[in-house]
C-alpha cells in the first residue's frame, strides 16, 4: 500500500511540474525534486501517452491521455488500477510555460552535455505572480530543466533521446487484472508550479 501512495503521489507531483500540450515522442531518465525529496523516474512519451517506472519501484505508470485514465501497474501481483486523469495534463516540452507573462536571458550553460539558454520566466498564476528557471536545450529545442526560483522544486531530464517510441509500452499486460483503488489519506501535498496552485 505504501507503494503504492508513493507512485501515486510522484505521478501528481510530476503533472503538477509539467502541465501542458504535448507533441513530441522521446524517453529520458528525470529527476525531479520536491519537498526535500528526490526521485529518478524513466520517462516514455508518444502523443497523448506517457509511461514512468520510478527507480527502484515495483510499480510503475501509463498515463493515457486519449482514455483520460491513468493505470498503475504492479507485475509483482500482476494487477493493475485505473483512475480518471486530467486530459490537459501531459509531459511539457514546449518553451513557453502556461501563463507566462514574460521572460529574460539569464546566461547560457551546459546540462547534461547539451547547449542551453537560461530563462527567468515570470508566469501568472492563482492571481498572482510565480517565477520560475527554464533551461532550454538549442541543439535539440527542449526545455532540459526547470526549477522554481525559490528552490521548492526542480525537475531535470536526463540522456534524452528524441524519436519513435514502441506502442506496446502504453498498453496495459492482456493477462493482468484490474483491482479496486484503494483510498491514499498519507498523499503528499503539491507543490506549486505553473498552470496548477497546488496544495495549501
Amino acid at each position: 500500500m505504501r507503494k503504492v501512495v508513493l507512485i501515486c503521489g510522484l505521478f501528481m507531483i510530476v503533472s503538477c511540474l509539467v502541465t501542458g500540450a504535448f507533441a513530441m515522442e522521446f524517453s529520458a531518465d528525470m529527476v525531479s525534486t520536491a519537498h526535500g525529496r528526490t526521485t529518478t523516474t524513466k520517462v516514455f512519451a508518444k502523443d497523448q501517452k506517457f509511461r514512468m517506472e520510478p527507480k527502484d519501484a515495483l510499480t510503475y505508470s501509463i498515463v493515457r491521455g486519449d482514455k483520460q485514465v491513468l493505470w498503475m501497474i504492479m507485475p509483482d501481483q500482476k494487477s493493475y488500477m485505473e483512475m480518471k486523469t486530467d486530459p490537459n495534463r501531459q509531459l511539457k516540452v514546449e518553451e513557453k510555460v502556461k501563463g507566462e507573462v514574460s521572460r529574460r536571458v539569464i546566461g547560457a550553460e551546459k546540462i547534461d552535455g547539451h547547449p542551453t539558454q537560461k530563462y527567468e520566466v515570470t508566469y501568472a498564476e492563482g492571481g498572482k505572480t510565480e517565477k520560475m528557471y527554464q533551461w532550454m536545450a538549442t541543439d535539440i529545442k527542449f526545455p532540459i530543466k526547470m526549477a522554481a526560483v525559490d528552490g521548492s522544486w526542480t525537475m531535470e531530464y536526463k540522456n534524452v533521446k528524441i524519436g519513435t517510441q514502441p506502442a506496446g509500452l502504453f498498453e496495459l499486460p492482456s493477462d493482468y487484472k484490474k483491482v479496486e483503488t484503494p483510498s491514499m489519506p498519507g498523499m503528499p501535498k503539491m507543490p506549486k508550479a505553473p498552470g496548477k496552485g497546488g496544495s495549501e
